[in-house]
């Protein structure tokens, strides 16, 4: 049963068409009453309905996503400035062909993380190439946050490997659209980091880390919490480059200082090819 209704329906098309004459005169959107609540931008955008709108943002992508058969996915988070080895060096070339001695080094120092785009790529490709043979239920997808850097290499390797991928992108001024390998239909933008992130982990069967910023941290220290607080289901917890995390982040001191258990260290695993990665989550569910 559809339970979808008519988008060409008279009223709702005569409130957007008020809306849309409102934005092509470029005249403020006043408050009236007689507009038509779901179909009224103003009321919608309130301080009072903000619950509504984080709900509907939970609502959307768990539907769309039910609706394609996605259950079980392997979120890789990581930096959104990384690049392929071959467009950080055509940024590099480009750079000293304008003379620009910054940016030239900025893209050389890049440059040197770049081996982890094309190992988040390769990664991509070996969760969708097990996957495709598959029963439903037993599929894993990438999610990644839908931006460029290591996510766009997750979602290409996945597109590469003959598999479907979810992006759940975040409305920032630095990433305006999702990166072109997430699959159309599972692209997923949000307001609120909130929500975002509760959907990065309502289907999340493994998370994999690779080097990253404030985001991947913070992102990283999410699922840790939530795992060592029995607040969510173990998963694989994967971080990609042992040297770069390491040298991070000291987990033994912290374990030294007594604010972390022993135990809390092996909520995680340390890996540094595309193959252990995949490993790791194989070896955590017997596939």
């Amino acid at each position: 049963m559809n339970n979808t209704h008519d988008l060409h329906d008279k009223r709702l098309a005569d409130a957007w068409a008020t809306l849309q004459s409102h934005a092509d005169h470029g005249l403020p959107l006043d408050p009236d009453p007689s507009r038509i609540a779901f179909a009224d931008p103003e009321f919608l955008l309130r301080r009072e309905t903000r619950g509504i709108r984080m709900q509907l943002e939970l609502m959307k992508p768990d539907i769309e996503q039910r609706a394609h058969g996605i259950e079980n996915t392997v979120v890789v988070f990581g930096s959104a400035r990384f690049r392929s080895e071959e467009d950080a060096a055509a940024m590099i070339a480009q750079a000293e062909a304008s003379g620009d001695a910054a940016a030239s080094e900025r893209w050389r120092r890049l440059a040197r993380n770049s081996h982890y785009y094309e190992k988040a790529r390769a990664f991509g490709k070996l969760v969708a190439q097990y996957s495709n043979d598959k029963e439903p239920q037993d599929k894993l997808f990438i999610c990644t946050g839908g931006g460029p850097g290591i996510m766009q290499a997750a979602n290409r390797g996945a597109h590469e490997g003959g598999g479907v991928s979810v992006g759940l992108a975040i409305a920032l001024p630095m990433e305006e659209e999702a990166n072109p390998y997430v699959t159309p239909a599972l692209s997923f933008k949000f307001h609120y980091f909130a929500i975002r992130k509760m959907h990065f982990m309502m289907r999340a069967k493994a998370l994999v880390a690779f080097p990253g910023g404030f985001g991947t941290l913070d992102e990283l220290f999410e699922v840790i919490t939530l795992v060592q607080t029995k607040k969510s289901k173990p998963v694989p917890i994967v971080l990609f480059g042992s040297d770069y995390w390491k040298k991070l982040i000291d987990f033994d001191f912290l374990v030294d200082e007594g604010v972390i258990s022993p135990g809390d260290v092996k909520l995680f695993e340390y890996v540094d090819a595309p193959e252990d990665a995949w490993s790791a989550i194989k070896r955590f569910y017997k596939l």
